[in-house]
């Protein structure tokens, strides 16, 4: 990472602030809970724009996981690259994801990964995929959950425009994971109770930004 990319990041990123702070009156509450170093950024997903809002949370340099398919073009290729996405192919083991996911971890990055694995519909959270969890334990590294409310009022899924709303985002105190043990550095059992907490909490972040939000 150089200091051009960093301030390509910082110039797209302030762009967007400024866009979501007119557009959809963003409030974020809980910035204060962000850690200093690195940490993976778990939010609930409801829209298209759940991305820009996420980049919006802090001023650092954030990456992101995105489906495979976003990088089918050059053009797009570079600017995802250029932003810190990191391509995923959905259903499958991505081994080379999950290298590059730790290499963000490694080098001091926060890391976006949306939970459920996809945008999803409704007031309740969908069953988490582990992924997360996994990161976390693996390189120890805390994870922070976080409640996006309006949303879906102001881009649903599957639709082209975006609407004026208000959006609110509620960001949750770090779930630290528990020391390796014997060794292990993800054993499963660890994996599963960690992915059940983080549900917990992204529901309760999540009602609470629906409320403020007014959806």
């Amino acid at each position: 990472m150089t200091t051009r990319d960093i301030v390509f990041y910082r110039i797209c990123r302030d762009a967007l602030a400024g866009f979501c702070r007119v557009v959809w009156r963003l409030r974020v509450e809980g910035r204060e809970h962000l850690p200093q170093g690195p940490f993976i950024l778990a939010p609930v997903h409801r829209s298209n724009i759940d991305t820009p809002l996420a980049g919006a949370i802090t001023t650092r340099r954030m990456c992101f996981l995105g489906k495979d398919s976003m990088w089918k073009y050059r053009a797009s290729a570079w600017l995802f690259d250029n932003l810190g996405g990191v391509p995923v192919r959905r259903g499958t083991s991505d081994r080379e994801a999950l290298r590059k996911c730790m290499e963000v971890l490694e080098r001091g990055e926060p890391l976006v990964v949306f939970p459920e694995g996809g945008r999803r519909s409704g007031p309740i959270v969908q069953p988490l995929q582990e992924g997360a969890a996994y990161l976390a334990l693996r390189a120890e590294v805390p994870i922070v959950p976080v409640g996006i409310g309006g949303s879906e009022r102001a881009m649903p899924k599957g639709a082209r425009l975006m609407r004026p709303t208000r959006v609110h985002i509620v960001v949750g105190e770090p779930i630290v994971p528990p020391a390796p043990v014997d060794g292990s550095r993800a054993p499963r059992r660890a994996v599963r109770e960690l992915t059940a907490r983080l549900h917990g909490e992204i529901q309760r972040l999540f009602d609470e930004a629906q409320v403020k939000a007014g959806a």
